[in-house]
């Protein structure tokens, strides 16, 4: 949920559906530079960074997978979008790669409505069964989900069928302890969730808590050079093949992080700030630190890192982004920016 620009709602839905909507059509099977491309199985709605990237799969003639769901929010687009491409298939299971807000909350929606079964990592099935706000962290992050069933836990080291390719299940702490990605080792094909984008990976929140992140995220980097792929698939932004030096840039990224571990704090507040007024678009500064007053987070970030009032720690993350073009503050008004 870092890089953020792109998509929202309330308003801004018509809007978004059309620039996802030319990003989702520059998706579909991409050829790079270097000829690449994907199977004619696989389809990749890259979406607004409110949402993670959606991964349709055709298994067969009839039925579907999808890789993740997006934000609640963002449901109804979600399900027109994947309605749009099924052509007459069933949509027969959903797979998500962990249970962050922006990649499950049309899990619900979607199995109301196609009737998929859903498949998660097995590090909250048992706080989904009985959905748990606290320990899925929605109430923490301040953020929304549909409560959803699972069907089925997705254990590291399995196999997965899907889009006609035989996927192995590969953990995938850092970013959450929880994660997974899925490699295909025939076409060498990389879903990587938010354990690597091109320009970056998501914030490390283990750490937060703290708990073991930095280590486990630098495993991973380390993993998927070892892996090669030809291609990664990530939660945010357009697949990509300069592997090499997307990682490069990730460790980059890392050792600031590790170097100096409140700089990963202020990240993961900004992030959740802006991932708000991703979906609000725009509130007062007052109502801002009101709705983060009751998200946990907040809360562990300011005890363990700055101490101090909380208004004057949102305002500063205000101030980062706004001074980056990320946000505007006029009247006591803060006002999302998409860039």
């Amino acid at each position: 949920m870092e890089q953020l620009h792109g998509g929202g709602e309330a308003g801004h839905l018509a809007t978004h559906r059309r620039a996802a909507n030319a990003r989702l059509n520059r998706m579909y099977h991409p050829t790079g530079p270097s000829g690449w491309a994907l199977p004619t199985t696989m389809h990749v709605f890259e979406r607004g960074w409110l949402s993670s990237n959606n991964i349709l799969l055709f298994d067969d003639q009839a039925t579907a997978t999808l890789i993740d769901t997006g934000y609640v929010s963002h449901r109804e687009q979600t399900l027109e979008l994947v309605k749009s491409r099924l052509d007459g298939r069933q949509l027969a299971r959903i797979v998500n790669t962990h249970l962050h807000s922006d990649h499950c909350g049309g899990n619900a929606f979607l199995q109301q409505h196609l009737g998929a079964r859903i498949a998660i990592p097995p590090g909250h099935a048992e706080a989904v069964a009985r959905w748990d706000v606290d320990e899925l962290t929605f109430k923490a992050t301040g953020q929304r989900c549909d409560p959803f069933r699972h069907d089925q836990v997705l254990e590291p080291g399995s196999a997965l069928r899907a889009g006609e390719l035989d996927w192995q299940v590969l953990a995938s702490p850092g970013h959450d302890p929880h994660s997974v990605m899925l490699w295909n080792a025939d076409k060498r094909i990389l879903i990587s969730a938010d354990v690597l984008w091109q320009h970056g990976f998501g914030s490390i929140f283990p750490e937060i808590e703290g708990d073991s992140g930095f280590a486990e995220q630098a495993a991973m980097l380390d993993l998927i050079e070892r892996l090669a792929p030809r291609v990664v698939i990530p939660g945010h932004g357009a697949p990509f093949t300069d592997v090499d030096a997307a990682l490069e840039r990730a460790r980059h990224r890392l050792a600031a992080l590790v170097g100096d571990a409140s700089r990963n704090a202020r990240q993961v507040a900004k992030t959740l700030i802006k991932f708000y007024l991703l979906e609000v678009r725009s509130l007062s500064f007052d109502a801002l630190v009101a709705h983060f007053g009751q998200a946990r987070y907040f809360a562990v970030i300011n005890e363990r890192y700055f101490r101090i009032p909380l208004p004057e720690l949102i305002e500063r993350c205000v101030g980062e982004l706004v001074a980056v073009g990320a946000a505007e503050l006029t009247s006591n008004q803060v006002v999302n920016h998409d860039h």
